[in-house]
């Protein structure tokens, strides 16, 4: 291949490259494709990219490749680069141009050395203890400035030890290569700039979620987990889901943007609960609202006992009077029996304030025929029944603590989330994000809220976010009115959730095939909670 062929394919190499760099998301991938790009369409042995650090007083490296000697550091690799930071300014606060890089980033200016063993007013020092270290030979170097479209110098781009491609030595570099890689370090630094600043306005826009989030978590302890731990499940099952090469969700895949959009909407799934009252979402008990009321009661029953005793002593008093002992006695008895079933009553009432799985119809009842049975004198000096209408309501829930009003109040944060996100210009990539968030509390029959979704008529993404939000719910242990379940019993009720109707069958049986329990289990869960789960049987 003569030298214009050869400078044919290269420049169409560049025009690949520049295309290929700016599609790249992960900052450690474009940092080494750019490397690997400079080094290929210059024939370099090795390379090494800087970038100025954020006070632009010094380079940090970044990116190290040498071929013939196998090294990789930096980047992906996980390999760290032990090399200080190169500094832009001697100890005397001169501009540092013994150093190379320094040079080329100082003066904005591409600097080519045929051997740096022979090459004056540099210090290669540092060069030459490597090559002692390693046996290598660092002759010919080629240093450029990466400036993004500003004009400002970000980096700096160094090769290494250009290779004739018909004798496979070590030559010079050529102004060909130079020109090619002036021309990559632009596209490079300009890529790099764009990718950089996307990943700052992607971590501002996440700090601000992390803002609504806190905002929650200030007004609830009880709900700050939630926000943080759902996304968290929702990645886990969703990239199970992405893994599965058979089944129905075979054809699931997901891309590094769709990873993306569902981290967004899973940190954002709640983001109504800052609607949301605050004494609803931390109601522990059923009586109560900014204070437990049940104290209250307690005080009447204090007056009923009062009431009681001073009846007694009236009665008794009278009686005295025609000293009759045996009345006397019946009037005690009757007394502490009064006295012992106010006090049953009380405890009842204490009982039926604890919010559970389920209250009989029973005791539903009897909360009303206390309600009305007793009477007592009032602060304002009325007699009046011993239970308020709202009180009966309260202490009569069938499950949980909240009423039918409250349980309203509390489903509103999904139209409020919805409310909320539908209002931004949402990018296209993450358009679905109001879909997905939205979305978590839908069945698939149909019967949930707030738009009696089906099935058909939601995504993949939303009906993982419904099965990660319910499987966090019974197993969080920071709820007021609950303990966190046992890991089978929770994965139990999953089951029969996937049965009815209310979450998807096929995500379930990933959920627990790819035992994503256990994963989540390990990492959020108490270890008393964390029990055996016996798979084949769940799964039937």
């Amino acid at each position: 291949m003569n030298s214009q062929d050869d400078l044919f394919r290269r420049l169409e190499q560049l025009n690949d490259i520049g295309a290929a760099l700016s599609k790249e998301r992960d900052i450690n991938r474009l940092l080494e494709n750019i490397l690997v790009a400079a080094k290929t369409i210059t024939h370099a042995d090795g390379g090494t990219l800087y970038l100025l650090t954020d006070d632009r007083q010094h380079l940090r490296f970044e990116i190290m490749r040498t071929d013939s000697l196998n090294i990789l550091l930096g980047g992906t690799t996980g390999n760290k680069i032990s090399f200080p930071e190169v500094p832009l300014l001697n100890e005397r606060g001169e501009p540092n141009n013994s150093m190379i890089a320094a040079y080329a980033a100082i003066n904005d200016s591409t600097v080519s050395i045929t051997d740096a063993y022979t090459e004056a007013g540099f210090d290669f020092s540092g060069t030459r203890k490597f090559d002692e270290t390693t046996g290598y030979r660092s002759t010919s170097f080629l240093t450029v400035p990466m400036k993004n479209h500003e004009g400002e110098v970000i980096g700096v781009l160094q090769l290494i030890n250009a290779i004739d491609s018909t004798s496979g030595k070590v030559c010079a570099f050529s102004n060909a290569d130079r020109q090619l890689a002036e021309s990559l370090a632009s596209q490079a630094a300009i890529a790099l700039t764009n990718r950089l600043l996307i990943t700052q306005l992607e971590q501002l826009f996440e700090s601000f979620i992390g803002l609504i989030n806190l905002a929650i978590d200030e007004k609830s302890p009880y709900t700050g987990g939630h926000c943080e731990r759902v996304p968290v499940l929702t990645m886990m099952l969703a990239e199970a889901a992405s893994a599965a090469d058979t089944g129905p969700l075979a054809n699931f895949r997901m891309s590094d943007k769709d990873r993306y959009e569902l981290k967004i909407a899973g940190l954002l799934h709640d983001c109504g609960k800052v609607t949301t009252p605050v004494h609803v979402v931390d109601k522990a008990t059923k009586l109560q609202t900014i204070f437990d009321r049940i104290h209250l009661i307690d005080t009447r029953f204090e007056v009923l006992k009062r009431d009681a005793e001073i009846d007694a002593l009236r009665r008794k008093l009278a009686i005295n009077l025609l000293h009759d002992a045996a009345a006397a006695q019946k009037i005690d008895a009757e007394l502490v029996h009064a006295l012992k079933v106010l006090d049953e009553e009380r405890d009842f009432l204490r009982r039926a304030n604890i919010g559970g799985e389920s209250m009989p119809a029973d005791d539903q009842r009897r909360v009303a025929e206390i309600g009305s049975k007793y009477r007592w004198r009032d602060p304002q000096g009325a007699t009046t029944d011993f239970l308020s209408s709202e009180e009966v309501e309260n202490l009569s829930i069938r499950a949980g603590t909240l009423t039918t009003a409250e349980r309203n109040i509390i489903n509103y944060h999904i139209v409020a989330t919805i409310k909320m996100l539908e209002q931004l210009p949402w990018p296209n990539h993450l358009k679905n994000v109001p879909e997905y968030a939205g979305g978590h509390h839908e069945r698939m029959d149909g019967k949930g809220y707030p738009n009696g979704l089906t099935r058909e008529q939601m995504s993949v993404q939303a009906r993982v976010m419904g099965i990660a939000d319910i499987f966090e719910a019974l197993t969080a242990r920071d709820r007021p009115y609950k303990d966190g379940m046992k890991l089978s019993q929770a994965v139990s009720i999953l089951a029969k959730f996937s049965k009815n109707g209310h979450i998807d069958q096929d995500l379930f049986e990933v959920f627990v095939r790819e035992r994503v329990f256990q994963k989540y289990a390990d990492a959020f869960l108490d270890p008393r909670q964390i029990d055996e789960v016996d798979v084949v049987a769940v799964l039937g």
